[in-house]
């Protein structure tokens, strides 16, 4: 990594003192680039378009009911927001299609690539039992290469996943669950995990790199103790400190495993969003985006409306909920995940971001650069 990759580095690692003062993206999503790219989609439900709808479990998720998906769609998808999700917006971008739930029955078109992403889901097989984890995202894509190889055959099949993005978001899922369980771990059990967390990540890398994958696109563990939910259990209305350092040693393991990567990997690229500071910034700062509450979301009950949006319960029952007017003056719809208008932003830093929040390129520049 040069010094560019460097200097992001430390903005990782110091997460907790540095927001980036400058953090924006360039003016245009001009100048595409000529060949189509598909756009291949692995996370947690900060990504997931709905795949958990069709899973075999007994309680449906919150996700299928009003108010997720209002603003946008004007009924629910199975998305965790009121609209369009990061991945959503960057198919724009790239003129692709809206992305769609791999489980979701109907016919798939798969040289646009596919999104796997599973609410719940960790890096780690037994994180969330019953989501769909990071190594069953990896299976299903697995699957996908050998239609595309049926449909177009070993060598075209080839040169379109060389050309394809691979965007990442996982990883918090796997913290949250390891600090609701362990909250006065010390610090070498959290090292620990962290290592065993990054392993497992970069495993699924390599294998992907394996089948023909080049470029990486990564948005890096957000800040788990200021969402809603954990704010609203610290008693004061602070961030869970623990949760958010846990948040912060594993971006900057990441940060080491794809400089590693792209020294070891023939013609391997990467890019990584800094989505830990980029929304740090926001929650604290939230008018400097056009936010009116970065705190407190827009549909829930209790403290910060921190749980039960959509009104669902344990066991099926129904609970009381709150909903603002308007979402868009709110940084998170629900207790942990964020407004399309939010997104919105947040993808186009994944996009076109400047490199002191994206880099050492951005995805702008990983769809531009052909195999």
């Amino acid at each position: 990594m040069k010094s560019l990759s460097f200097h992001f580095c430390v903005l990782i690692i110091f997460g907790s003192l540095l927001i980036p003062a400058i953090c924006h993206g360039h003016d245009s999503h001009s100048q595409k680039p000529h060949k189509h790219v598909p756009l291949f989609v692995f996370g947690d439900s900060l990504f997931d378009p709905g795949n958990n709808l069709y899973l075999n479990t007994r309680h449906k998720e919150a996700s299928a009911y009003w108010p997720y998906g209002e603003t946008f769609f004007k009924r629910p998808t199975g998305r965790l927001s009121d609209g369009r999700l990061v991945p959503d917006f960057i198919a724009e971008f790239m003129e692709l299609p809206l992305t769609t739930a791999y489980l979701q029955p109907g016919t798939h078109r798969f040289t646009h690539g596919s999104n796997f992403a599973s609410g719940g889901a960790g890096v780690l097989a037994d994180t969330h039992p019953g989501t769909i984890s990071l190594p069953l995202q990896l299976s299903y894509f697995k699957t996908v290469v050998k239609q595309l190889k049926q449909k177009l055959g070993e060598v075209k099949t080839k040169k379109l996943l060389m050309r394809a993005v691979y965007l990442f978001s996982i990883g918090g899922n796997d913290y949250f669950g390891f600090y609701m369980k362990n909250q006065n771990a010390s610090q070498s059990s959290q090292t620990q995990f962290v290592g065993m967390v990054i392993r497992n990540l970069t495993n699924a890398l390599e294998e992907i790199y394996q089948i023909g994958g080049r470029k990486i696109a990564f948005q890096n563990v957000g800040p788990l103790g200021c969402v809603p939910t954990n704010r609203a259990k610290t008693g004061n209305g602070a961030c869970a400190e623990e949760a958010s350092a846990m948040a912060k040693m594993h971006n900057a393991a990441l940060a080491n495993v794809l400089k590693n990567l792209q020294t070891r990997l023939p013609r391997f690229k990467y890019s990584i969003f800094d989505y830990y500071n980029t929304l740090s910034d926001k929650i604290n700062h939230p008018s400097k985006y056009g936010f009116k509450e970065g705190k407190s979301a827009c549909c829930g009950s209790g403290a910060y409306r921190a749980n039960n949006c959509g009104g669902q319960g344990v066991g099926g029952t129904t609970t009381k909920f709150e909903l603002c007017s308007i979402p868009g003056d709110y940084v998170w719809f629900d207790g942990g995940h964020t407004t399309e208008r939010a997104n919105r932003q947040l993808a186009e830093l994944l996009w076109n971001g400047t490199p002191n929040c994206t880099a050492p390129h951005n995805i702008k520049q990983l769809f531009g650069h052909m195999e």
